[in-house]
């Protein structure tokens, strides 16, 4: 386990400075697999998320959803070339600890022969850009069917200058997170427990949907849910196994126990609701596997297939019940339930890392001199600076904008559905 920190930050050590990197030799099964992986990522929002959040919905915004994944993924990837890749991987200087620097704004000196480690750079900013991508498209969950379109768009833009990029930069960028031992293989953190609390303080801030609890809002398209549910799992091994950044058995463990995480989890949430409810929902199995999913993320390096087991089966215990008491104890309407899934699931995912890394547990280790309660302690620690971070200024950037713009839109857009409202089009003929 020490030497894989070290080896990560010999690897973002020389991330920061090119003439460095410059002087590694290029391994090509690395590049393949991460140009895979990457690829695979990418896949994860367009089409995975897009088809499993828009099958959510009723019928009348489920182009509104995919047009707000499809939105900002074209955003995102050109604010990335702009500097928030910069910012986040670039050397900061004596700010280091807190931000990067601007050295990659529009990547003046990256060329074809660039590398970060044994891989070229343009991969890399690729990788890390699905990322980016994913992050806020989670976020749209949490207020599907009632925000503007342009709303979305400002928020999307600003949440990923003011929170992604900072927090991003703490732990993978060389920031005071990492240097203080916080785990976070492949985002739990950085993307589900900060993802997770934008939704929640969205749905908060934006208030319910008309007739919520009250009226019934099913999925209006199941098969279009599972569909992009499969393309998520699917996609995942990118994210997790890629996240080694390299083709040998580091990712082989990574993808093994992403696996198990989301089969472990699917059955578990399965089990839960057949018991409660008489009877199994897909709905249920495909959430608890996306649960599962997100609960071993941040583990996904540095624990072994026993450690996902009981990672996975925890998921879809916690996030089931989370899930219960924010729709219908606290009657808060998340509407695709994105807190209650990735929020959960990644503190819960993010803590058990610090425990089932142990070399005792059959993971791959922890630092030297560094007990069980000693990493949890600063996982814990991790998991309230980015929720706090997280909320403060989702909240601000929410509340800037309803003054400047407004968030929702009116309530006969919002009863016609904001597919022909915002954008004069139907999903489906019929409507």
């Amino acid at each position: 386990m020490l030497l894989k920190i070290i080896s990560r930050r010999l690897f973002l050590g020389l991330m920061m400075f090119p003439g460095l990197a410059l002087a590694d030799q290029l391994n090509q099964a690395n590049t393949a697999w991460v140009l895979t992986s990457t690829a695979l990522v990418l896949f994860m929002t367009i089409p995975g998320l897009s088809l499993f959040y828009a099958g959510l919905v009723r019928s009348k915004n489920v182009l509104s959803v995919l047009m707000q994944c499809f939105a900002i993924t074209c955003l995102v990837s050109i604010l990335w070339l702009a500097g928030i890749y910069s910012f986040i991987f670039a050397d900061g200087g004596e700010l280091q600890k807190l931000i990067g620097g601007a050295s990659k704004v529009f990547l003046p000196d990256i060329g074809v022969e660039s590398l970060i480690g044994d891989i070229p750079e343009t991969v890399y900013f690729m990788f890390q850009m699905t990322f980016a991508i994913i992050t806020p498209a989670l976020i749209v969950g949490g207020f599907a069917e009632r925000m503007k379109f342009s709303a979305m768009l400002w928020f999307s833009g600003l949440w990923l200058i003011m929170v992604y990029m900072p927090i991003c930069h703490w732990m993978w960028g060389g920031g005071w997170l990492a240097d203080l031992g916080a785990m976070d293989f492949a985002g739990g953190i950085v993307i589900h427990v900060n993802a997770g609390v934008a939704a929640l303080v969205s749905a908060l801030v934006l208030g319910k949907r008309k007739g919520f609890p009250n009226t019934a809002m099913p999925p209006h398209n199941m098969t279009m849910v599972v569909t992009g549910a499969g393309m998520l799992w699917v996609g995942w091994f990118g994210f997790n196994a890629g996240s080694a950044l390299t083709a040998d058995g580091h990712a082989g463990m990574a993808m093994l126990v992403t696996h198990i995480g989301a089969a472990s989890g699917a059955l578990s949430w399965m089990f839960i609701e057949w018991k409660h409810f008489s009877k199994p929902s897909v709905l249920g199995i495909v959430t608890g596997m996306v649960a599962g999913l997100g609960t071993i993320t941040p583990a996904s390096g540095f624990v072994g297939p026993a450690g996902a087991l009981v990672i996975g089966i925890t998921a879809g215990c916690v996030c089931f019940y989370a899930t219960q008491y924010i729709k219908r104890t606290l009657k808060i309407d998340d509407s695709l339930d994105v807190f209650s899934v990735h929020g959960v699931g990644g503190v819960t995912g993010s803590l058990l890392t610090g425990v089932f890394a142990a070399s005792s547990l059959g993971g791959l280790g922890l630092a030297e001199g560094v007990s069980i309660m000693d990493q949890v302690g600063v996982q814990a620690l991790a998991i309230v600076v980015t929720a706090a971070w997280s909320a403060l200024f989702s909240y601000l950037i929410l509340k800037a904008l309803d003054k400047l713009i407004g968030l929702r839109v009116t309530s006969d857009e919002e009863v016609q559905g904001l597919d022909n409202a915002l954008h004069e089009e139907t999903g489906y003929l019929d409507l």
